[in-house]
């Protein structure tokens, strides 16, 4: 039986001082509306509590009250996360838009729980404990949600030995860049000594394409012509540790066996994506004449011309992907795989960045949860350029990142960088599991594994597989 999370209180907090333009609407954008029918990004940190902190029983009082004044500051810098949306609409002329109200709200939400686990109890087990998905507020909400609940809500759940902090943010104001961007800031001010500035204020401008915005309209009426719940399949996740050595091996790999001209280099993350992607394909025995892809997340805020600001506070992200077919993928090496993720990330421009925008433009599509349900392909989604391990909250380092029950579905790929630096990357997988499939999904997973370290071997012969106290494996 999984243990339950007591919740002991919560509250709502608002910025220290309400900003003059925080009396705006904060329009959504192009990358924003469309993740309406998606679930809200829910990441969090496990840390072990201190030992000899010489706080007794106010270990967890002193960090709640610590953790809320640093909210409320960061909240000053990151106002939009304090509101709720609206939605306008009329009938004649036909209105229907959603922004965000950064004021009349109760604000974010901070929660204060406790489980009966040990730190050991979440990292130890080869599959991720389903009571990890406890660890967060919004579960299973979507970002239409953030209507009547917080845009922004965090979870200090308190362990036997640990502390895990959760969050839980409206992917219709945040893309990865952004979510990291927030909790890197609340960090340092929780380091800090109470001020309010921090080193990289979010720039809160929009960006629209020229000639639309800020107010977007959309095709609606109801609510229900655009918005669905998605429940995947059961999923058993697992932790992969990939060593810096043996990333850079399967990049020396990947560039050797397609041997490039001129200064053009497929890089580390596209030689392990495709090893990811070869491996898995092989492991599901499908059809050759069946259609595969990988699809990368990636980030349009370089990629413009003008280019965004590194600090730009919203969604500025899109897919790229390689296709082909089972057969061709399998019949080639890692290094032909590798290239077609190079293309596709080579060829994301300023010209395929606002083609995009305006075929957004002209068919206003809402994603929908069971789009991304693809047993055929890979998603590799979030970023080992995200400083995860850099935050600390009085704490020390964190010891593990984990997600909650958001976008989890087979075949989709979470990267994170390693903990222990370098270029290291931890891969976070998933595989269904039914009831009635337990036995065969099993296998199938464990086959997985299997071609992994069969691939791989040849590349790292003085390395092995090993379990360790931190991560499921490691390579």
């Amino acid at each position: 039986m999984n243990p339950q999370v007591r919740y002991i209180s919560e509250w709502f907090v608002k910025p220290h001082c309400i900003p003059e333009e925080s009396k705006q609407p904060f329009y959504l954008t192009t990358w924003d509306l469309p993740m309406l029918s998606l679930h809200y990004i829910q990441k969090g940190l496990l840390f072990a509590k201190p030992k000899d902190c010489g706080c007794g029983g106010d270990l967890m009082k002193n960090l709640m009250e610590k953790l809320e004044k640093s909210l409320s500051l960061a909240l000053v810098h990151f106002y939009p996360l304090a509101g709720r949306f609206v939605t306008t609409r009329q009938e004649n002329p036909p209105v229907y838009y959603v922004y965000v109200d950064c004021n009349n709200s109760p604000g974010a939400k901070l929660i204060h729980a406790a489980i009966d686990m040990t730190i050991s109890d979440v990292v130890s087990p080869t599959y991720v404990p389903e009571a990890v998905e406890s660890f967060f507020d919004h579960d299973r909400a979507i970002n239409h949600d953030g209507h009547s609940r917080p845009l922004l809500s965090i979870q200090v759940t308190e362990l036997v030995d640990g502390v895990f902090i959760g969050f839980s943010m409206s992917h219709s104001i945040v893309d990865g860049t952004s979510f990291w961007h927030f909790i890197q800031a609340l960090s340092e001010i929780f380091q800090g000594d109470g001020r309010v500035q921090i080193s990289r204020p979010p720039v809160l401008e929009r960006w629209f394409p020229e000639g639309h915005g800020p107010i977007l309209n959309l095709p609606f009426t109801r609510e229900d012509e655009f918005i669905t719940r998605f429940e995947a399949p059961r999923l058993l996740e697992r932790y992969f540790h990939i060593s810096a050595e043996s990333v850079a091996k399967l990049k020396t790999r990947a560039n050797s066996e397609y041997k490039l001209f001129g200064t053009a280099k497929i890089s580390s993350f596209q030689s392990l994506s495709a090893f990811v992607w070869k491996s898995i394909t092989k492991a599901r025995c499908l059809p050759k004449d069946v259609v595969t892809s990988c699809k990368l997340a990636i980030n349009n805020r370089s990629r413009l011309e003008p280019p965004l600001s590194p600090n730009y506070f919203g969604n500025s992200v899109q897919t790229v992907k390689a296709v082909t077919t089972v057969g061709e993928l399998l019949e080639h090496n890692l290094g032909w795989a590798a290239w077609q993720l190079h293309q596709a990330v080579a060829n994301h421009t300023n010209k395929s960045v606002h083609h995009l925008v305006h075929n957004w433009l002209r068919k206003h599509f809402i994603y929908q949860p069971d789009q991304f349900f693809d047993p055929q392909s890979v998603v590799m989604a979030s970023s080992p350029r995200f400083n995860k391990y850099g935050n600390e909250f009085g704490l020390g380092k964190p010891i593990a990142v984990r997600g909650g029950h958001s976008h989890k579905f087979d075949g989709r790929i979470c990267s994170y960088p390693g903990r222990d630096g370098g270029r290291s990357i931890d891969l976070e997988d998933g595989v269904i599991v039914t009831p009635s499939a337990w036995r065969s999904e099993g296998q199938r997973y464990e086959k997985i594994i299997t071609i992994s370290l069969r691939l791989l071997r040849p590349w790292c012969e003085d390395v092995k597989w090993k379990r360790d106290s931190a991560f499921t494996w490691r390579v």
